[in-house]
């Protein structure tokens, strides 16, 4: 995030808009999103379901605290003859839950969050970044069915692990969509699962890990100016079509049969720009989508590829800060 951007979005910040959870998270919300997963009841139990949604947003912040402590301390069961709830009843409330309802409150939320947020933009594109990263899971028979672990020379991984790719908006650090599968599963595909709800007029910078040419081309004809950016990778072959000037050119790749088959979209032949600069004495090349060379200089095409960063310190703050 630029310098600039940071203190607007901090000068319109104001802590009075969110006294209580409740504020940035109503319970219509919530209703709602039990409806549609197919959970919500009639009846009236001790723990009910929709007070059970804020117990996995307490056991998020609070994640020193035991489950059942956390229902109990944040006083969200419904009173009764015992002053508190069994641990089996959390357990059993957190089944009936499942996992459709709290995705529903994530996609709602997101989507809530994402148009009231003050987001800057850059050439009146929004700017996203994709990334996968890599979560322990508890060493349960369950899980280490479920989710491979990695290996490397001498031994296995200790615990099984779950890959989330994600998309980013890069000035906000939210969330605004995800993909979650083991680790054994391929970034690329679990990031497909995820392009369709990128929002028009965005730019949406990549990891060179993400380079595939029927993805990029998915991202770009799926919306309304949704571009891309991204490092090119060593050995890229490609055509060049016409050379803009020392630093810059209009280039041709061409797809192999392989990826328009899985790609049903994908043609022979994509074009991009290519960008590069000296950086530290050395020369960094980009591709883009972006073909308009007037209104989307190359100098600063290079020097935004660093906001890519910003989703690095997203998983730094949900890794260190919410553990």
């Amino acid at each position: 995030m630029f310098l600039s951007q940071a203190l607007k979005q901090l000068q319109s910040f104001d802590p009075d808009k969110f006294e209580s959870l409740s504020d940035v998270l109503s319970p219509d919300i919530i209703k709602d999103c039990l409806e549609k997963s197919g959970v919500a009841t009639v009846r009236k139990r001790r723990l009910p379901l929709e007070l059970m949604v804020w117990s996995i947003i307490g056991m998020a912040l609070y994640r020193h605290i035991p489950m059942e402590q956390i229902v109990n301390q944040l006083d969200i069961m419904l009173p009764g003859k015992r002053p508190y709830v069994a641990p089996s009843a959390v357990v059993q409330a957190r089944q009936r839950l499942g996992e459709n309802a709290v995705r529903e409150v994530f996609e709602q939320t997101q989507s809530l969050w994402y148009k009231s947020l003050p987001i800057s933009n850059w050439c009146g594109l929004k700017l996203f970044g994709v990334d996968s990263v890599v979560w322990r899971a508890p060493d349960s028979a369950e899980n280490n069915q479920a989710f491979c672990k990695t290996r490397n020379t001498y031994k296995d991984s200790v615990y099984p692990q779950v890959r989330m790719v994600c998309q980013m908006e890069l000035s906000s650090h939210l969330i605004v969509g995800c993909s979650f599968d083991s680790v054994s599963k391929n970034e690329m595909l679990l990031c497909e699962d995820i392009l369709d709800k990128t929002p028009n007029e965005s730019l949406t910078l990549f990891d060179k890990g993400f380079y595939s040419l029927g993805l990029l081309h998915k991202l770009q004809n799926s919306g309304k100016e949704r571009h891309w950016l991204i490092g090119l990778k060593k050995n890229s072959v490609f055509k060049v079509l016409r050379k803009l000037n020392s630093n810059e050119s209009i280039i041709d790749f061409t797809s192999c049969s392989r990826a328009r088959n899985y790609w049903a979209d994908l043609q022979e032949k994509m074009n991009a720009r290519l960008v590069s600069k000296k950086i530290k004495g050395k020369k960094c090349y980009f591709i883009t989508s972006m073909l308009d060379m007037k209104k989307y200089i190359r100098k600063e095409i290079v020097d935004l590829y660093s906001q890519r960063w910003e989703i690095e310190l997203g998983f730094r703050e949900m890794k260190q800060c919410m553990l």
